[in-house]
């Protein structure tokens, strides 16, 4: 298993320094190499499991979405929280620590909403309509705002674990952190007790290198966090994207169907059967057939009788007409005749009186 940071690197930076003889904590025993000069030496090997379990622990919280809360407000601790905690986007304490800022996280999330509000009111320009008085009040009061809540004000929710440095300064925010059950990981010298700490790192915190080089490698673990978190967002894009590419891409060539015989793809019964029912099939056919013919060759002289029958009688009706007509033309030409001769008889008659 590869560790986060070398023997070499700790001893470097003094991390196993601890605090003089008569100033330890008896609880720190177990973490405790060794006595020189008044001075306990810290079993770095310890150091080196608890740094690993740390990183891991960091990386695996922030993966899942969660957020670490960096507390430290000792001089020596101060620039180099706020450094790390920005670098890798987390929320921090560098100040004082506010009571109930994790027990009372309601009303501190309503001190900065505040905070944003008298910003907007002031960038706005709306605080100079106000008396100058009341200008000067709002100003300070978004300083003092300012300063104690500027690292926790991204902060919408309560931290799902607690990096601490110095566990005897900062024993109001392990105490909150105990009673929300948010885990504690911290950086514990020989005079300090352990017992309320979660994840002990057992190093020198009042050495800024020291404190540098375990806050840089929590940072780190962070940052390879959110690098996780990332790369499985993007997966589940990249599925959709391709998932998307196929149904909106051009449909697939469908190859054309090859025929394939019945003697490959069905049995020889089967195949028996087959071809006796295609014989019987042709038989009716055949049969139907000659039927048929026959049929046709008997109706044949009784079409042709019918039709010579037809055609005599239309014939004759054609005939019939033209001979009935010729009489009664005849009696027609007669009767005009006639009735010219009756009216030239009195014609006549009056010209022979007249004579």
């Amino acid at each position: 298993m590869s560790t986060v940071i070398s023997m070499k690197a700790l001893l470097e930076s003094g991390v196993h320094f601890g605090h003089r003889t008569n100033k330890w904590d008896p609880h720190m025993r177990p973490y405790i190499f060794t006595e020189r000069n008044g001075i306990h030496i810290i079993d770095l090997q310890q150091t080196v499991k608890a740094i690993n379990n740390a990183y891991n622990l960091v990386r695996d919280t922030v993966a899942g979405g969660g957020s670490v809360l960096f507390v430290g407000t000792k001089r020596q601790a101060q620039e180099t929280i706020k450094e790390e905690a920005v670098r890798a986007g987390m929320p921090y304490v560098t100040e004082r620590w506010l009571g109930g800022m994790l027990t009372n996280w309601a009303t501190i999330y309503q001190r900065i909403l505040e905070l944003e509000r008298l910003e907007k009111l002031r960038d706005s320009g709306d605080i100079k309509r106000l008396t100058k008085k009341e200008g000067l009040l709002i100003e300070r009061e978004i300083n003092r705002l300012e300063i104690r809540l500027s690292g926790v004000r991204k902060m919408k929710k309560l931290p799902e674990l607690l990096f601490v440095v110095d566990v005897m300064r900062e024993a109001t925010a392990v105490h909150e952190a105990n009673l929300k059950g948010i885990p504690v990981i911290a950086l514990v010298d020989t005079n300090c007790d352990p017992s309320n700490v979660d994840f002990v790192i057992p190093s020198n915190d009042d050495a800024i290198r020291a404190i540098k080089l375990l806050v840089g490698k929590v940072a780190d673990a962070c940052l390879e966090g959110k690098a996780m978190r990332k790369e499985e967002e993007v997966e589940p894009e990249a599925e959709q994207a391709a998932e998307g590419g196929l149904l909106a891409g051009p449909r697939a060539r469908v190859e054309e169907d090859v025929e394939v015989s019945d003697s490959i793809l069905l049995g020889e019964s089967t195949l028996a059967k087959m071809s006796e029912s295609k014989a019987e099939t042709e038989e009716s056919v055949a049969e139907e057939v000659k039927a048929e013919a026959a049929e046709m060759s008997v109706a044949e002289p009784a079409v042709a009788e019918e039709a010579k029958a037809e055609e005599k009688a239309k014939s004759a009706k054609k005939a019939k007409p033209a001979e009935e007509e010729k009489p009664v033309k005849k009696a027609k030409a007669k009767a005009e005749e006639e009735a010219v001769v009756e009216e030239e008889k009195p014609k006549k008659e009056k010209k022979s009186k007249a004579d």
